[in-house]
């Protein structure tokens, strides 16, 4: 399955667990989060409950496609979990991109290369990649041909691009809502498909079965009730 799309909160409760279980969830505990609150606790406050299904998602993908050296990118990476729980398992090769300013208070500075940068446009060189991984990222200040202008450049040939974001698969619309400084877009069933079409013209093609239909909508966030979708790309070899 090369799209898939989160069903109810239940596989949310059992994808936490089971990163638990792999010794690689990064969510802090009530108490810790009370700490920080506090003051009591610095560093960057990492992941979050409802992004369980979608890490848990792209590790399992990346464990089955990508050897421990090979290189990986995760963009927008400021408090993901992602490229943190990657080091635990034993990946080597890996780099964090992001605009924000505090990407120096990330974790493993010494293991992993973190880079301050618009990651649509960065100075990485061609084909510097095997898999690069972007978790709720896409629907923040959306600009499908710039992304996969430079997800299509920085991968080599049979890399991956692996993405989760907001979804339903009906519009909703969240025209004048803005996070981080940038539109918010909940995609679509239609605008996931022309996604997919626009990304052909850059080499990249899905592989597998697509699914685009929920049946729950688990997410609530800024008066909107929505679901996540989780995308794989293949670059053509």
């Amino acid at each position: 399955m090369i799209m898939e799309v989160l069903q109810n909160k239940l596989q949310i409760n059992k994808a936490r667990q089971v990163l638990v279980n792999k010794g690689v969830s990064l969510v802090e505990s009530p108490l810790r989060s009370l700490m920080r609150k506090l003051g009591l606790v610095r560093g960057v406050a990492m992941g979050d409950m409802v992004k369980s299904w979608d890490v848990l998602a792209t590790l399992n993908f990346l464990e089955s496609n990508v050897k421990k050296n090979e290189p990986i990118l995760d963009i927008g990476c400021y408090a993901s979990e992602v490229i943190v729980a990657l080091h635990k398992l034993g990946y080597s090769n890996l780099t964090g991109a992001d605009l924000n300013p505090n990407l120096q208070k990330m974790p493993y500075q010494n293991d992993i290369h973190y880079e301050i940068t618009d990651f649509m446009h960065t100075k990485f060189e061609d084909a510097s990649f095997r898999a690069i991984t972007s978790i709720s990222v896409m629907e923040h200040g959306f600009d499908g041909q710039s992304l996969l202008k430079e997800m299509s450049r920085l991968l080599n040939p049979g890399g991956y691009f692996i993405a989760s974001f907001d979804y339903w698969s009906k519009k909703i619309d969240t025209t004048g809502q803005n996070f981080f400084g940038m539109d918010w877009k909940i995609f679509s069933k239609d605008e996931i498909r022309n996604f997919v079409t626009e990304a052909a013209g850059y080499g990249l093609y899905p592989v597998g079965e697509m699914m685009y239909e929920g049946k729950d909508k688990p997410i609530d966030c800024a008066g909107k009730q929505y679901t996540f979708g989780w995308l794989v790309l293949t670059k053509s070899a």
